[in-house]
């Protein structure tokens, strides 16, 4: 295992790598917990997507330990989850339609991964729209999070108002929020993975969770009977392009992010991407079989780094633990129906995703311009493939008025191009 994993090489052990995996696990569990609780609402049975969140990170987190050999973990990734229940309620479509969108936005990231298009579509995006995308994203989860524990309500004469904190679950929402935020800024390990616990535990005691047990074998599973075709008959192009676009763009950052961190970058560039990067596209593929939103590298590797993680070992124990989680079926059921327990880890990972703000250009205003764009139509839409549309319309438009159009990457003009057609004539449905 030491030869396999090149720990030696690295400066690290065993010893190192295990505790690394742990610490990250325990730093991205809430995902098992919030992904079931979040699909379901889009009337995806709970033991599917629970199955399904499991197998995808699994799958992924183990040909990046044996393949890409990172100390990064795979699993589903938040803002995606979010955005495929918007789906299926403002397009009046079925999950099994959803779900065939990211089976073939999975399909077109595989094939990315074999080709040198994914290192130019990569490039060809400027970093202000990237960076609006992701805080876009940030925002339209952390609203979903306060709407769904009540702090924030509709309202006839503002469309959304000030909720009433009188009502036990929002109550329950604001302990547990503030109390993950205590955990954080004291920097304890697994701070969201305790606030959650901490939280059922008080809402167990408020009557509001019951527990039908804590230990089962895990639940069956079938593959879905994906509808594709509904893809085309209700024009979801800008969904899968959504789905595709925003993985590619997460899932880079966070490698490469990881990877600098942990010191395994060579001139400037990241080793056995192409494994990397199949980790998350099959991971994606397989996951929309079983019941799932697509997969991405997880920045919370970051913390099993931090510890001294460096190989595909600290990953390989990630994926254990993930299978272990299987056996806890009936107690992540119990407390992600509370949303009071998802609530918080939805605004908290929104404010995460904000910190690109700082990178763009404000005093710029045609790089300014299509960010604020993204970032204002994507939670008022409640559409991430909105906000990506708006982006790319806007961008190559403000640089072609300011007379830069030199500075617009060719495949710029293209996107925004058929995005404008798609909305005027194949709007979605």
């Amino acid at each position: 295992m030491e030869r396999f994993f090149n720990l030696r090489e690295l400066g690290t052990t065993v010893k190192t790598e295990i505790v690394a995996g742990v610490t990250t696990f325990l730093t991205m569990i809430y995902i098992i917990i919030v992904n079931p609780a979040i699909l379901s609402a889009a009337g995806v049975p709970f033991d599917q997507v629970f199955i399904a969140t499991i197998a995808s990170a699994v799958i992924g987190t183990l040909i990046m330990a044996l393949f890409a050999k990172h100390p990064i973990a795979i699993a589903p990734g938040m803002g995606m989850n979010a955005y495929f229940t918007s789906v299926v309620a403002t397009h009046g479509v079925s999950y099994q339609v959803v779900f065939g969108t990211v089976f073939l936005a999975g399909i077109l990231f595989l094939l990315l991964s074999f080709t040198k298009f994914r290192e130019t579509l990569i490039h060809s995006i400027p970093a202000s729209l990237k960076y609006g995308i992701t805080s876009g994203i940030g925002l339209f989860i952390a609203f979903i999070g306060l709407k769904s524990a009540g702090i924030v309500v509709p309202n006839p004469d503002t469309m959304v108002a000030f909720g009433d904190l009188h009502q036990p679950v929002t109550i329950l929402t604001l302990v547990g929020l503030f109390l993950t935020l205590i955990l954080i800024a004291r920097k304890i390990k697994g701070a969201m993975f305790i606030g959650m616990l901490i939280t059922a535990i008080v809402g167990y005691f408020m009557g509001l969770l019951e527990f039908d047990g804590i230990v089962a074998p895990p639940p069956s599973f079938v593959f879905f009977d994906l509808d594709i075709a509904g893809v085309f008959s209700h024009g979801l192009y800008t969904v899968v392009f959504a789905f595709l676009l925003v993985t590619i763009f997460d899932t880079t950052g966070t490698m490469i992010g990881v990877a600098e961190q942990a010191g395994l970058m060579k001139n400037g560039k990241f080793p056995r991407a192409r494994y990397a990067l199949m980790a998350d596209a099959v991971a994606t593929t397989v996951g929309s079989t079983l019941g799932t939103s697509p997969s991405s590298a997880y920045i919370e590797s970051s913390t099993g780094v931090a510890v001294g993680g460096r190989s595909g070992l600290t990953a390989l124990v990630v994926a254990f633990l993930f299978l272990v989680a299987l056996f806890f079926s009936p107690f992540v059921s119990a407390i992600s129906s509370l949303s009071a327990m998802t609530a918080p880890i939805l605004i908290i990972v929104g404010c995460y995703m904000m910190e690109g703000l700082a990178k763009v250009d404000w005093k710029t205003f045609d790089e300014a311009f299509p960010a604020f764009a993204i970032i204002l139509t994507m939670p008022l839409t409640s559409s991430i493939a909105t906000g990506i549309a708006i982006g790319f319309i806007t961008y190559p438009l403000m640089k072609l008025v300011s007379g830069k159009a030199k500075e617009v990457h060719p495949i710029l003009y293209v996107f925004g191009f058929i995005f404008i057609l798609q909305m005027v004539f194949f709007p979605a449905h």
